[in-house]
């Protein structure tokens, strides 16, 4: 049980990666105010958890019923969050993250612009000029914060994994959503602070960390490849006996 607690909370926090978020969020809500800032984020992670939480508990019946073994699923999950590491080591993914919230603050932009001219028409009515000052500061919080940055495809997979390792027992299970919930109050408390978290780690003790980060979350996604394939080999030697 403690062993899958530790690699709960490992996979977990390296994929969803709380710390590596944090400064994203702050440059993606720059223009918000601290309240908007504070609401975004808890609704954020509110959507995220959710989309998590119902892969972790109906992820396996959608395996089932697209004819999909667990065993199948742990060596294709393994080998995405391989990539994802992979990503990791060599900042690939924190590129990939910049861009998707640069394009999210792009569209958010332009959305405002174009209300801001059509309210200062002439003849712009009264509900024109509410709906500029509402694209203004356009919400993030379920996109790109909630999907992709939160829950992603390597997030989902972990939490489907992990759930899927538990073994049908309702006190792993409930631990692994445990876990769940810790990273993300961590993930939380992250954005809650970014200004401050960005400004104390600094870029380059962040680039170490989630360097070392992603060398562990190899090592777990090999161990995920590897027993899965295990069981296909024992699985296939025994439909042949």
């Amino acid at each position: 049980m403690l062993e899958l607690a530790i690699s709960a909370f490992v996979t977990l926090f390296v994929v969803i990666d709380p710390v590596g978020l944090a400064p994203m969020y702050g440059a993606l809500t720059r223009e918000h105010t601290e309240a908007q800032r504070r609401r975004m984020a808890c609704r954020g992670v509110i959507v995220g958890g959710l989309v998590l939480l119902g892969f972790a508990l109906g992820g396996e019946a959608l395996l089932n019923a697209i004819g999909v073994s667990l065993d199948a699923f742990r060596v294709a999950g393994g080998i995405l969050l391989f990539v994802v590491a992979f990503d990791m080591v060599f900042e690939r993914r924190t590129e990939r993250r910049k861009r998707q919230v640069e394009a999210a603050h792009a569209a958010d932009t332009q959305a405002g612009a174009a209300a801001m001219l059509a309210a200062e028409s002439a003849f712009a009515a009264p509900e024109l000029l509410e709906e500029a000052f509402e694209h203004e500061h356009e919400d993030v919080s379920v996109f790109p914060l909630a999907i992709p940055l939160i829950a992603g495809p390597g997030a989902i997979t972990s939490t489907l994994l992990l759930t899927t390792r538990a073994g049908g027992d309702w006190v792993a299970t409930l631990l692994v959503l445990g876990i769940l919930a810790l990273v993300l109050a961590s993930t939380l408390g992250a954005l809650l602070i970014a200004g401050r978290l960005n400004r104390l780690i600094g870029e380059t003790a962040a680039a170490v960390i989630s360097r070392v980060l992603g060398i562990l979350l190899a090592a777990l996604a090999a161990q995920f490849v590897l027993d899965g394939a295990a069981e296909l080999v024992v699985g296939v030697i025994r439909q042949g006996a």
